[in-house]
């Protein structure tokens, strides 16, 4: 468990695609929010840790509707039937398509019921006390979001931008101009010292990815 000021962040890691699922609460606070839930075990895993901490889960955020990041949320919705979907609006009918959400090209098509909130960049979203703000990381899926919470300094950026690296852009529905403006724009420019969350890997800061990303910085021509 990571912690950042009165904001508690669990990290489970899925053993097929090494996908980060989060789970996200505040000190002294119940409600949580679970963030991209991906393969087993960590719907069942992430379960737990919400019982055994008797906190109450208020919402399933989703960065973006690829399989590796929502394959988790029908295992947690058999438990959980009332817990809001919240994703992109621009993904809107991704969720509930197989060949969208790539799935069905992988071979274990998951098809789930529709987003009860749709997002939009500009949004703003209270997780207890704190406030965060959603932000436009599209062009690794053609509607991703990142979710920023200025007050303790921390990103979900997705699968956009990874400590090392960046999201690929070869799916049809990518756009590497997308991408990288997004990048460069929307996440370049928060504070250094903010701490990122990605998809896959491990943590880090925007300050140290903006000048040691060397995948990064070739593609802004640097």
């Amino acid at each position: 468990m990571n912690t950042h000021d009165r904001l508690h962040v669990e990290i489970f890691n899925d053993a097929m695609f090494q996908e980060n699922g989060l789970l996200l609460w505040c000190a002294g606070e119940p409600d949580c929010w679970i963030v991209d839930p991906g393969f087993p075990p960590q719907a069942d895993q992430m379960a737990a840790a919400i019982a055994q901490r008797q906190l109450a889960l208020r919402a399933i955020l989703v960065t973006h509707c690829h399989t590796d990041h929502i394959a988790g949320i029908g295992p947690l919705r058999e438990r959980l039937p009332d817990v809001p979907i919240v994703a992109s609006r621009a993904e809107k009918d991704m969720l509930g398509d197989a060949e969208a959400n790539l799935s069905a090209q992988m071979g274990f098509p998951i098809v789930l019921p529709d987003a009860d909130q749709l997002l939009e960049p500009g949004d703003a979203l209270a997780l207890g006390s704190l406030a965060w703000i959603v932000l436009d990381v599209a062009g690794h899926s053609p509607g991703g979001l990142a979710f920023y919470c200025p007050e303790v300094g921390v990103v979900i950026t997705g699968d956009a931008l990874f400590a090392g690296s960046i999201g690929r852009y070869d799916f049809p529905t990518s756009s590497r101009e997308r991408l990288i403006a997004n990048i460069r724009d929307n996440l370049l420019t928060l504070p250094p010292e903010t701490v990122t969350y990605s998809g896959h890997g491990p943590t880090s800061t925007i300050g140290h990815e903006r000048h040691h990303n060397m995948v990064l910085r070739m593609e802004l021509g640097e």
